[in-house]
This record gives C-alpha cells, sequence and structure tokens, in this order.
C-alpha cells in the first residue's frame, strides 16, 4: 500500500511565492487523485490534504549477502585493518605513474610567484591514523599551502571560540562562486558566509584572538605547525608577490569591515591571511595535517591534540560542501571525500578514522584546483573503496569495475 501523502501548509514572504505554492499544491492533489482511487481533497482554504484511512505496513529488510574483503578495495577500514603497507605503497605508486605525464592545465599566474614554480613537479603522499607514510614523486618541495590553510585557521578558531561562533560570525553554505567572488557578498548582506572563500578565510584570521597583527600571525603559523607535526615556515618571496598584488583580497576586507562581518582591522586581517597562505608545505606536511583530522585531532607523529574531537566532524563538513571551490559538489559527487585544494597545486582529502591522502601539482584547471593531483587522489579513492557516503559493500563493488 503507497502511504498516505501529507503536505503541510508554510507561510512565505510574498503573494507570487504563496500563489506558486498554491499551484503546486494542485498538482499535487490532482495526481494523488489519478494515482489512488477514492482519494478525496478538502475544500478549505488551509489546502489540508485528506486520504484514506492508514494501514499499518510490514516492512522487512534483507540483510544483504555477505562481501569478502579484498584489495585493494576492502571491506570497511578501521586502524585496526587499514590495508597493509605494501598495498598503499603500490597504490601511491600507481597514481603517480598513471598521471605524471598528464600536462593538461596552467600553472596560477594571478600571483606572479606562482607562474614560476616548474609544472612537471607532481608528488603523491599518504599518511595513515597510526603514522605510516607513504610516498611517490615530488614530495619534498616545498610549495605555498594557499587555501589548504583555511581548513586550519578554522580549526583554529573553532578551538577558540567554539562552533557557534564559526555559525553566527562567518557561516557554512557553499556561495556556488568562484573563492574571491565580489559578487558572492553582494549577494550574502556583504557577509562571507563560509570559511572556505577568501571573505570567509580573512573573518576567520580576523577571529584568532591576538593582540596585533604580529600575534595573530605567530599564533597562526604555530597552530598549522602543530598540525604538520614540525615547524612550518613563510615562503618570503610567496608572501611579497601575493602582498603586492592582492588588491581584490583587500577590497574584500573592507566590504567585511564595513558591514560589521570583520573582527579586526581590515589591513591587518588581509595581510596575516596573505602570509598564511604564503607558508610553506611539502605534501608530506600536508598529508600529515589532514592526517591528524582523520585522526579525530590529534596529530599521528606528535601524538599531540590539536583539535577537540567534537569539532572535526564541522570541519570536515565544510570542506565537503566548499572545499573543492565551485567543483565541490562533482567531487562529493564522484570521490565522496572531504577536502580542501590550494592554487598552489596543493590537495588534502580526508578519510575519516582512516588516513589522509595529498596531491601536488601546480597546473590547474579552470576552477583552480590541480588536475594531477586531482586525478591522483580519485585514483587511490576509488580502488580502496573510500567514499563516506557509500557502505563497505557498495564501495567494494564500485572500486571493482
Amino acid at each position: 500500500m503507497k502511504p498516505t501523502k501529507v503536505i503541510k501548509q508554510f507561510v512565505f514572504g510574498t503573494a507570487a511565492t504563496a500563489l506558486w505554492c498554491s499551484f503546486l499544491v494542485a498538482c499535487s492533489t490532482n495526481e494523488s487523485k489519478k494515482a489512488t482511487p477514492g482519494y478525496t481533497t478538502s475544500t478549505t482554504t488551509t489546502r489540508t490534504v485528506a486520504s484514506a484511512p492508514i494501514q499499518q505496513a510490514t516492512i522487512t529488510y534483507e540483510a544483504p549477502t555477505k562481501i569478502t574483503p579484498f584489495e585493494p578495495a576492502g571491506s570497511s577500514l578501521t586502524p585496526a585493518n587499514l590495508p597493509s603497507s605494501e598495498t598503499l605503497q603500490r597504490l601511491v605508486d600507481e597514481a603517480h605513474q598513471r598521471f605524471v605525464n598528464d600536462n593538461s592545465g596552467k600553472n596560477a599566474d594571478y600571483i606572479p610567484y606562482l607562474a614560476s614554480v616548474p609544472s612537471k613537479l607532481f608528488g603523491v603522499a599518504i599518511v595513515t591514523v597510526d603514522g605510516r607514510v607513504f610516498t611517490a614523486g615530488d614530495v619534498d618541495y616545498s610549495f605555498s599551502i594557499q587555501s589548504c590553510s583555511k581548513v586550519f585557521t578554522l580549526a583554529q578558531v573553532m578551538q577558540e571560540a567554539g562552533e557557534e561562533a564559526v555559525l553566527k560570525k562567518i557561516g557554512v553554505e557553499p556561495t556556488g562562486l568562484p573563492f574571491n567572488s565580489i559578487v558572492a557578498l553582494g549577494l550574502h548582506d556583504n557577509k562571507a558566509i563560509n570559511p572556505m572563500v577568501n571573505a570567509g578565510a580573512m573573518a576567520s584570521v580576523s577571529l584568532v584572538k591576538a593582540n596585533g597583527a604580529d600575534d595573530r600571525w605567530q599564533k597562526i603559523l604555530t597552530y598549522q605547525s602543530k598540525f604538520a607535526g614540525e615547524q612550518l615556515k613563510l615562503i618570503d618571496e610567496v608572501y611579497k608577490s601575493e602582498a603586492e598584488s592582492n588588491f581584490r583580497n583587500r577590497g574584500i576586507a573592507e566590504i567585511l569591515l564595513n558591514n560589521k562581518n570583520l573582527f579586526c582591522d581590515a589591513p591587518e586581517a588581509c595581510d596575516v591571511y596573505t602570509k598564511q597562505c604564503s607558508i610553506g608545505v611539502n605534501a608530506k606536511q600536508l598529508a600529515m595535517m589532514g592526517a591528524t583530522l582523520a585522526n579525530g585531532g590529534v596529530n599521528p607523529k606528535t601524538k599531540q591534540r590539536c583539535l577537540d574531537e567534537k569539532h572535526v566532524p564541522r570541519v570536515l563538513a565544510v570542506m565537503t560542501m566548499a572545499g573543492f571551490y565551485d567543483e565541490s559538489g562533482q567531487w562529493a559527487y564522484t570521490a565522496g571525500l572531504p577536502a580542501k585544494t590550494g592554487v598552489g597545486g596543493g590537495i588534502v582529502a580526508v578519510v575519516p578514522g582512516k588516513m589522509a591522502i595529498v596531491g601536488f601539482a601546480p597546473p590547474l584547471n579552470k576552477a583552480g584546483n590541480s588536475i594531477r593531483a586531482t586525478e591522483a587522489i580519485n585514483y587511490i579513492d576509488t580502488q580502496l573503496g573510500l567514499n563516506i557516503f557509500g557502505a563497505p559493500h557498495v564501495n567494494a563493488r564500485i572500486s571493482s569495475r
């Protein structure tokens, strides 16, 4: 028996919307009449829809057939039964070999320094929650972290001020527009609405508790180094190059401040954010930062807690919704992993409770995402069946195709 259809009335702010809803209710009623014999509707202005008496149905669920775990696509992964070291190293090597000759895309050139980075560089790394490291290619090359840093400043604000501060003062909704969009501000009352776009990242920087610009910068650098498990450094050439050309970000910061959506001076927020994006990391360090999130906020190498475990799902949710710029929906649809990209060529993807996967290659697509890094991470993800939206047996089937 089909379940009864119930339509609730909602109150909308405009007459046009109300008329539209009335039309939908009428259409729904007509469809229901055709589909269900004896179906009647009330004629009151509330447009309540009645139905035939409900009969309780008994629903039984059949257990899925047992699936024998296999590699590389196995059963549910836990720290106790992660893939073997041999499997993980093999997949890292395969991912590197498969895509090393992909010459598509081009380096970011709106920051002059980034245009000069050798485009042939390509590295792949995995760090597991039990601290194992697997690498291939140019994993020791220090590149600018760029927007990947936004994840960890968001974590810092959550740790200091709590989740509600992020929700109320910044927001967590995707913009659907480029990461440096000014139009997005205008569409949302000149509020950032997401920590993964430039406006939201500068708002995050402004929320870090500090006594002035130098203190704010040092606190951010120290916190991101804690995630990496070793001291990170500013790439001064990147900072100078970006600071000389970041007019758009300066304008965004002023708009935020003028609308009381920035919480320190605009030049300070913009400059510290620019330094944050100019932090140097290599693929192994970035993978360790991601693995710290995968490990519930505890660094697998140092065993230090960087973020309270209760905040980790919130950070990963924001990464999933907006971490791939305006291709985030496509990435979630195909890969199903929380991830963050940066125009420096790095991408970090987090498999909660399991590992982090990092790719690095400077050439980007039109959305600003590294092409080879995306391909490498997606390959490993598919081979291991890591998609967080699929049950283990579903992932196993997908990855065996």
